[in-house]
């Protein structure tokens, strides 16, 4: 559905005399219906996914002779058995995020409280699991001897090794590391705090601020790599991070998040993914005896049960608590 069909959409819900019992004008019918748009679409992000994802399920409708909006719940049952074989949990669900938020900008509800729709997605959950694949974590000596072997004589390089330091000490999410600019850093006899005006867990813009410091080995510091590759692009604001095209060229074109996924792997290898840097800052840390809030101050979680989730220690020998016992 178009952006235009869906805001003249939301508009005609706005106008309803059931909503807004007094009249308003054209301009103020207008406004309130973009709001409502941007309230129900959600992070830019989320939307990139959505869209994936709404594609898929109306190839699928096409195909099988489904209506797609609205939705039945012969059909969402119809569906999610066909995405059980080949997706997980989660991913399932995602989907039906969706189509739910498709369905909510069209002012229709999705039939997912009906009986038979919850028994078969029961019956997925129990045939299946919910068990998440999650981004393995490295342990600090693979992160040493990784950062030892990449040449900071290119540009690549350094771009390379400041970007995975900084996702690293910052427990980044890829999507906020490429949206990081030059003028969000700043620098001080300790270190920097950095500033991030939007991210996952802060839609409403605001003061989110993360603090760096200095490491006692040159080869492993966030700070010295980062003002390197600064005095590199020689500018003052813009990107952080930016591509390097053939010749070791520097351009001003802002890294996508894919660049991040792909430059792990490079790395690390393909077990690992971008998330793994955000996921081994939180296990190194709590490894290291970092509390919950601690980590969150850098991590930006709000629960203490999200740190549970993202903290991978799955050596049960190395770290289990029947070696405390006194046996």
């Amino acid at each position: 559905m178009s952006q235009k069909k869906v805001m003249v959409m939301n508009s005609e819900i706005l106008k309803t005399e059931k909503d807004f019992p007094l009249p308003v004008g054209e301009v103020l019918s207008q406004k309130m219906a973009d709001y409502a748009r941007k309230g129900l679409e959600g992070a830019a992000s989320t939307q990139r996914a959505y869209q994936s994802d709404l594609k898929y399920f109306r190839k699928w409708c096409s195909e099988n002779g489904q209506v797609e909006m609205p939705a039945s719940a012969a059909t969402l049952a119809a569906y999610v058995s066909h995405l059980a074989d080949t997706h997980k949990w989660a991913s399932i669900n995602r989907k039906l995020a969706a189509i739910r938020k498709l369905h909510e900008l069209s002012n229709y509800d999705l039939p997912t409280k009906d009986r038979a729709f919850r028994a078969v997605m029961e019956g997925i959950k129990r045939t299946n699991g919910v068990r998440q694949k999650q981004a393995p974590a490295f342990k600090m000596r693979e992160l040493k001897n990784i950062l030892r072997g990449i040449d900071t004589t290119t540009n690549a390089g350094l771009r390379d090794k400041s970007l995975i330091l900084l996702g690293f000490a910052g427990a980044y999410r890829r999507s906020e590391l490429v949206s990081l600019n030059i003028e969000d850093i700043h620098f001080s006899d300790d270190g920097a705090v950095i500033s991030l005006s939007k991210s996952k867990t802060n839609q409403y813009g605001e003061a989110e601020e993360k603090a760096f410091f200095f490491s006692p080995e040159a080869d492993f510091c966030p700070i010295r790599t980062l003002k390197n590759w600064i005095i590199r692009l020689e500018y003052t604001t813009g990107p952080l991070f930016v591509r390097v095209r053939k010749g070791d060229k520097i351009t001003d074109e802002r890294l996508n998040d894919m660049t991040v996924y792909e430059t792990v792997k490079k790395y690390f290898g393909e077990r690992y993914s971008a998330h793994s840097l955000r996921a081994s800052f939180i296990t190194i840390a709590k490894i290291n005896g970092a509390d919950d809030l601690e980590i969150m101050r850098q991590s930006k979680h709000k629960t203490s049960l999200m740190i549970q989730r993202y903290t991978r220690i799955e050596d049960i020998k190395e770290h289990n608590a029947a070696t405390k016992l006194g046996l």
